[in-house]
Order: structure tokens, then sequence, then C-alpha cells
């Protein structure tokens, strides 16, 4: 399939497990982070549904850059964590990181992932995948080990863990696709981008 006349694409995102996933596919991209507050927009919306929140995050980052850069299909993705009711945000220092992951010991959560396309300010695709997530059960120790082992990365990442780190450790059990686990759903997203001719695969 020839490339759509207008194959400039762009990541609006600045996490290097997603930029690494799509450069891994072989897809062209800019990355060009989205400078949004998403607290803010997250707190405005009043969502409590969490896939619902990652997927106007997605949006509002596609949306915002794809603005300055109507001549470009954007990509925006996010990713929220939710233990039953409550939606977790990334630990803004050590103390919030290990009181996060004490939550999260013994329990299963759920990583929810969105990816939107954008072009201008129009909505082409959008997307959300779950993942399970089954924590073994830590004692103090055992979490303070961990906290020492994967050092500053447990405040970059929502939970405190990056399960292609040290994070893989602290799971016993886990349902989903690898890449909805590292934030962006994958192989919808390359279905999306094969129809535009934005893909090196047809």
């Amino acid at each position: 399939m020839a490339a759509h006349p207008s194959s400039r694409l762009i990541l609006a995102s600045q996490s290097s497990a997603r930029q690494a996933l799509l450069r891994g596919a072989k897809v062209e991209f800019e990355a060009l982070p989205a400078n949004i507050d998403e607290r803010e927009i997250e707190q405005a919306s009043r969502l409590s549904d969490a896939p619902a929140v990652a997927a106007l995050l997605a949006k509002e980052k596609a949306l915002h850059v794809g603005r300055a850069h109507p001549d470009a299909y954007v990509i925006g993705a996010d990713q929220t964590l939710a233990l039953g009711p409550r939606i977790f945000a990334k630990a803004e220092d050590l103390a919030q990181a290990r009181a996060q992951l004490k939550s999260l010991c013994g329990h299963t959560h759920d990583l929810h992932s969105a990816v939107v396309v954008a072009k201008g300010d129009q909505i082409l695709f959008q997307s959300v995948s779950i993942a399970r997530m089954t924590m073994r059960s830590l004692n103090d120790a055992q979490v303070e080990a961990y906290l020492d082992l994967a050092g500053e990365a447990v405040t970059a990442s929502v939970g405190g863990y990056q399960l292609e780190g040290a994070g893989v450790h602290l799971f016993e059990r886990i349902e989903g696709d690898y890449f909805t686990i590292l934030g962006l759903p994958l192989l919808p997203l390359l279905g999306f981008l094969r129809g535009l001719g934005l893909a090196p695969l047809p």
C-alpha cells in the first residue's frame, strides 16, 4: 500500500518504553511530548472510571500536539492503574512509591492503556486495552530490597514498577499482553497505521 500523502507521524509522549516499542516495530516517527497538566485535566473531568481517564488523557495529548502540527498524524497514549475503585498516579517521591507498593502487594490490579491517533483537531482512532497484574505478597524487608534495586525508576512509572526492569520480580501472575503493560496497545495501533500506509509492512 502506498503511503498516505501526509506521512508524518508524531508520538506525543516522552516515554522511552513507548518510543522503543515503535522503533522495534520499525515505524518511522518523531517524538514530541505533549506539554499538558494531566492531573488538572483528570480532576476537571470528574471521571472516576480508570479506562475513561486513560482514554481522555491519550486524546488530550494527541489533540494538543495535533493542533500545533495539523499536517501530521499524532499518536497519544496514556495508562492508568486501578486497584478496585482507587486510581493511582505516579509517586512523587520514594516514600509515596513505598506506600503505593505496600497497597498493591498481594492484590490484583488493572492497567488500562489507551492509544489515540489524531490529525489536527480530529480523533481518527482510539483503543483501550487492559492487563491484570497480581503482585506477590511482600514483607517490609522485601519491599525495601526492591526499592534499593530499582532506584529512582520507582517514581518514573505508575505503581512504582517497570516490568521491563526490576519490577518483574514483584509479580506472581500477569494476564494481558506485554504492550499493554508497557503503556501502548501496539497491535491495534499498527493495524490502524497499516490502513494509512504508515507501517513498514502492508
